[in-house]
C-alpha cells in the first residue's frame, strides 16, 4: 500500500469509534436493563413483583428509549467526544470526568422522573427512585468500561497502522540506500580512472584526491547531525583547495582557530556552506579579491568578509543561513548570529 494512502487512512481513523457500534451497544444495554419489566409485562416472569411495580407498554417504551439515549450519550462521551478536546493534566481530567458524569446521572434521573410523572399522572415512591438511581449508576459504570474497551481497540488499530507505515518507510529507505550505493561506486571508480590519467600532473592529481575525499565525507556524514570541529576543518581545507584551484589569488581565506577548540561539535557541513555563501554573493576578481576570515571570538566561530556584491544577478533562495540556524536550534538549542555592519558581513556560530 502507498505510504500517502496509509497516512491518509491514519488521519481518517483519528479517534473515531463507529457510530453504528455505539448504537448497537446502547440499544443492547437498554433492552437488557428493561428485560425484567418486559418479562413481567408479558407474564413470563414475576421478577418485579416484590416491588409492586405497575408496568404498561408505554412505561416500558419510555424506559427503553430514555435509557437508549442516555447510553448512547455516555458511550459517545467516553469513546469519542472527550478525546477530541485539548489534553490537560490527568488529575484535572479525572475531576472533570467525575463531575460531568455526576451531572449527567443526576440530570437524567430527574428528567426521567419528571417525564414519567407527566405521562402517568403520578409520582414515584422513594423506593422506586432509589432503585432508578442504583440502576443508572450500574449502567454508567458498565458503559464507562465498555467505552474504554472501544477506545483501546481504536488505539490498537492506529498503532498497527502506524507500524505498517513505518515498515513501508523502512522498505523504501532500504531501496533508496541500495540505489545510492551504485552512484558512489561509479563516481569513485571514475575519479580513480581520472587520477590515473592525470598522474603526471601533480595539481590535477591533488584536485581529484581532494574532490574524492570531499565526496566521501559528504556520504559518510549524511548519517550524522553533529561532527567535531576538527573533522569540519579537514573537510573545509579540501574545499578551499578546490576553490583556490579555480580562483587562484583572487580569493584569500584566513583561518585562525586553535586546536583546543577542535573537540567542539557543530552541525555537519556548516563551515563549508558559509564559505560557499561568501563566494556566491561577492565579486571575485583581480582588482577585487575576496578575503574571508575564520576565527574564534570568545565562544563563537566567526566567518566574516567585506561586502562586495556581484554585478550580475545571483539566483538565491535565501534559505541557506535560515537552514543553518534551524539546525543549530534543533541540535544545540542555540541561534547563530548574523550581522551586516560597516560593510562587513559576519556570521557567528556558538560553540561549547
Amino acid at each position: 500500500m502507498d505510504i500517502n494512502k496509509l497516512l491518509k487512512l491514519k488521519k481518517l481513523s483519528f479517534k473515531k469509534v463507529s457510530n453504528f457500534l455505539i448504537v448497537v451497544i446502547a440499544f443492547s444495554v437498554s433492552m437488557l436493563m428493561n428485560l425484567p419489566r418486559g418479562l413481567k409485562l408479558f407474564e413470563i416472569s414475576n421478577t418485579l413483583e416484590s416491588q409492586n411495580a405497575t408496568i404498561s407498554i408505554s412505561d416500558l417504551i419510555l424506559r427503553v428509549i430514555f435509557l437508549f439515549v442516555i447510553s448512547w450519550g455516555v458511550l459517545q462521551l467516553n469513546a469519542n467526544w472527550r478525546y477530541q478536546l485539548k489534553k490537560s493534566s490527568l488529575f484535572f481530567e479525572i475531576i472533570i470526568t467525575l463531575i460531568v458524569h455526576f451531572v449527567i446521572l443526576y440530570g437524567s434521573v430527574k428528567l426521567f422522573i419528571f417525564i414519567f410523572s407527566a405521562l402517568n399522572e403520578k409520582s414515584q415512591t422513594d423506593e422506586e427512585i432509589g432503585f432508578i438511581y442504583f440502576g443508572y449508576v450500574i449502567v454508567f459504570i458498565v458503559l464507562f468500561f465498555v467505552a474504554k474497551i472501544l477506545r483501546y481497540q481504536v488505539f490498537r488499530e492506529e498503532d498497527l497502522l502506524e507500524k505498517e507505515i513505518l515498515k513501508q518507510q523502512s522498505i523504501e529507505n532500504e531501496l533508496t540506500a541500495l540505489k545510492n550505493q551504485v552512484n558512489p561506486h561509479f563516481l569513485f571508480n571514475s575519479l580513480n580512472s581520472l587520477s590515473s590519467l592525470v598522474r603526471e600532473n601533480k595539481e590535477a592529481t591533488t584536485f581529484v584526491t581532494k574532490l574524492s575525499f570531499m565526496y566521501r565525507y559528504i556520504l559518510q556524514s549524511s548519517e550524522k547531525d553533529l561532527v567535531t570541529l576538527k573533522e569540519e576543518m579537514k573537510f573545509l581545507e579540501s574545499y578551499i583547495h578546490l576553490i583556490k584551484t579555480r580562483y587562484r589569488d583572487r580569493i584569500i581565506i584566513n583561518i585562525d582557530i586553535s586546536e583546543e577548540y577542535y573537540k567542539s561539535k557543530i552541525p555537519v557541513l556548516t563551515l563549508q556552506l558559509l564559505v560557499e555563501n561568501c563566494i556566491k554573493h561577492n565579486e571575485i576578481s583581480v582588482d577585487n579579491p575576496l578575503e574571508i576570515n575564520i576565527y574564534i571570538d570568545r565562544n563563537y566561530i566567526v566567518i566574516e568578509n567585506l561586502i562586495n556584491p556581484k554585478i550580475s544577478h545571483v539566483e538565491s533562495t535565501g534559505k541557506g543561513l535560515s537552514n543553518i540556524n534551524k539546525r543549530y536550534l534543533l541540535l544545540k538549542e542555540e541561534h547563530i548570529s548574523i550581522s551586516n555592519l560597516n560593510n562587513v558581513f559576519k556570521v557567528k556560530l556558538p560553540i561549547n
